[in-house]
């Protein structure tokens, strides 16, 4: 199995064309996954370094294995990307550019053992780290009413959250919910009706984002980032829905504004000067070509900051 064959890495031109990778620069893949963007940053100079990132083991062992050739140039932490900036080669060197490229790969939605998709019996994993415990069994066992609630409600968009919240606790108190099964009867007599792809996949979405802290990882690790970077360093990030998205927009818009007082404040007496600037006015998306090559990247936003001098 490849890098591609694991996860097809999205926008691969887009992210070498903004990183611009040369010289003998540090550059991180904080996700890295199957090491598809890696190896095309590594492909693109020839004495640059990667560190190459990720919070699954199996897509670290995966992408050791699809970027053998340039051992010697990349370095891999197993780490949330949030907590690898500290690592000793960040804070001597800085980084160059970095890339996030979010949501669940390829391998993970296919690959049943690991539980993210809604197929018939798969059990409520869900974890990205498989060495962590908590698992989705596990926060539908334990989380309280108001703790579901505000999960189908902010990160799965359901209307009726709070129904389905209870329906669980219902449901749990006389059995646990083990299985894609368990969730998707749960959710049937919430909706009461049956529920469609969408449904589902909204339901399970959220609970993968709860499992896996991925908005709270990504608001922390977004200005840690930033503050690696090097003068002029860019930052690229790949999201897959508007939760990420909106997270990553917001963040570019601040960073690039020169003053963020309150607008009631007669003076400034912030920053006054942007921290750098947002290269994409619009997301890019990518083209029909390559979305009939690979469905999943249908979804896929990238946008890119690059910090001042």
């Amino acid at each position: 199995m490849t890098g591609f064959d694991y996860h097809e890495p999205v926008l691969c031109d887009a992210v070498v064309g903004l990183l611009n990778p040369e010289g003998e620069r540090l550059y991180l893949d904080a996700t890295v996954g199957g090491g598809g963007h890696a190896r095309r940053i590594l492909e693109h100079c020839g004495g640059c370094r990667v560190l190459a990132v990720d919070r699954d083991p199996d897509a670290l062992a995966e992408a050791r294995v699809a970027l053998g050739e340039y051992s010697e140039r990349v370095r891999f932490l197993h780490r949330r990307f949030d907590r690898a900036l500290t690592d000793v080669e960040i804070r001597d060197r800085g980084l160059d550019g970095a890339l996030l490229d979010l949501g669940v790969s390829s391998h993970q939605l296919d690959e049943e053992g690991r539980g993210f998709a809604f197929r018939r019996g798969l059990a409520l994993d869900m974890r990205m780290d498989t060495t962590e415990s908590s698992d989705a069994a596990l926060l539908l066992a334990t989380a309280s009413e108001d703790r579901l609630a505000s999960v189908f409600r902010d990160y799965g968009e359901e209307p009726k959250a709070r129904r389905l919240a209870r329906e669980i606790l219902k449901r749990r108190a006389s059995a646990p919910l083990e299985t894609s099964d368990d969730l998707v009867a749960a959710l049937s007599v919430t909706l009461r009706r049956s529920p469609s792809q969408r449904d589902k996949a909204r339901i399970f979405q959220a609970v993968r984002i709860a499992v896996n802290e991925e908005l709270e990882s990504l608001e922390m690790g977004l200005p840690a980032i930033r503050e690696a970077l090097n003068d002029r360093g860019i930052l690229v990030v790949i999201a897959y829905h508007s939760l990420e998205d909106r997270v990553v927009k917001n963040a570019f818009r601040e960073w690039s504004k020169a003053c963020i007082c309150p607008p009631e404040l007669p003076l400034c007496t912030c920053r006054g000067v942007p921290l750098g600037k947002t290269l994409t006015r619009k997301p890019i998306r990518p083209d029909e070509d390559e979305i009939g090559r690979n469905p999943r990247a249908r979804s896929a936003r990238l946008r890119a900051w690059r910090r001042a001098a």
